[in-house]
Parts: C-alpha cells; structure tokens; sequence
C-alpha cells in the first residue's frame, strides 16, 4: 500500500502526457562512445579562461515516464570556457548531484538514492570538451560540442549541437539534447505498468563572464 501511494504521489502533480509529444521527443541524441583523450598540451598564449556565471547559468533535465515528465535542474554548478580571440575552444562544467532540485520531494528522494543518481556514491557529474567546431544546425544551432561526460561513475564521449553567442565581454551557450542513462549505468526500471524512459533531455544555459 505504501508503495502504491509513493507512485501516486510521484505522478498527481504532473499532467499526463496524454497521445501528445512531450519535451524530450524528436531532440538530437547523444549517443555515448568510449571517452576520447583530452588535449593536455598547453594553451595557446592568446587563450583566455572565462569563469561560469553560475547565478547566470542552468543545468536542467527533464525524465519521463509512459504517463508524466519530471523536470529539475541542478542548483549548484562550475566550470569555464577557454577561448582564442572569440573563437570557443574549451568547456568544462562540474555538476554537485545533490544540489539536485525536482518536485515533488519523494521523487527528489528516490533520484538521489542508489535506484537512480546515487549521489552519496557518485556526488559530481562532469563534462569536459575534446573539440568545439563550427556548424551551423537545426533551430539556430551554431557549433558542434564534443566531449567526456563523467556520470554515475561512468565516463562516455558525447556530441551535441549547441548555440553559443561571444561578444568582447561575455559568453553564451545553450543546448538541448538526449542522453540514454543506461549507457552510464542508471538501469532503474520504474513500475511494470509505469516504466521510466531511457532517454533524459538534458538542457543546457550556460553564461560565461570574459575579461
């Protein structure tokens, strides 16, 4: 009975989602490959390190189940870009999981349990670039970012198409994309008659200060 209430809970405050498409159908897919290298040569001396803005900057997510989605975001985020003129070349961003926001406070329990994230196991995620190129995409992208993704004690290469926007003072990228989380070992089934997709939206606005 406890159980069945837990589930009820989890799903009341969200709408279901009905025949309709919800927030993570047709978004570009980050297939996860074998981490790749990264560049340790030194700089260029015209490179320069930006700091994230993080009361600036969000990492969400959004999960889905056959009936609902869930959608959180992380409250404490770092991390920098490194540019060469106004040419991005750099990224890195560090994630605390248990600063980990979602409603409503049992599902932000479960998340955070050994089920799902187990962030007492595996407290940062992170992501650092192996390349940063230009191409212009679908819905204004400009680059394609790719780069190590440090999950759930899981590190996998991934590839994302992202907008990102550089003037003399300041920085800004945004992306929305697809990672399968049983590629980095977050398995969890949810209910036979309620199960959890594999595929997380994860979406990124990130602001970077420049000096």
């Amino acid at each position: 009975m406890q159980r069945i209430a837990f589930m009820l809970a989890l799903s009341l405050p969200l709408a279901p989602l009905a025949c309709g498409k919800g927030q993570i159908d047709d978004k570009p897919k980050a297939e996860a490959q074998d981490a790749k290298p990264v560049d340790s040569k030194p700089a260029s001396p015209d490179a320069k390190v930006a700091a994230l803005d993080a009361a600036a900057s969000k990492v969400g997510f959004v999960g889905a189940k056959v009936t609902a989605e869930h959608e959180g975001s992380f409250g404490t985020i770092d991390g920098n870009a490194t540019f060469e003129g106004d040419k991005p070349v750099g990224l890195e961003i560090t994630v605390k999981v248990d600063s980990l926001t979602i409603e409503p406070d049992k599902l932000q329990e479960h998340l955070l349990s050994p089920d799902l994230f187990d962030a007492a196991a595996h407290p940062e995620a992170k992501f650092v670039s192996t390349s940063i190129q230009e191409k212009a995409g679908e819905g204004g992208t400009t680059h394609l970012v790719e780069g190590n993704l440090s999950l759930h004690g899981e590190t996998k290469s991934i590839s994302f198409p992202a907008k990102l926007e550089v003037s003399a003072g300041s920085a800004k990228g945004t992306a929305e994309f697809t990672i399968d989380r049983k590629q980095f070992g977050i398995v969890y089934p949810g209910m036979p008659d309620d199960l959890i997709k594999d595929e997380v939206l994860l979406k990124l606005d990130l602001s970077f200060k420049r000096s």
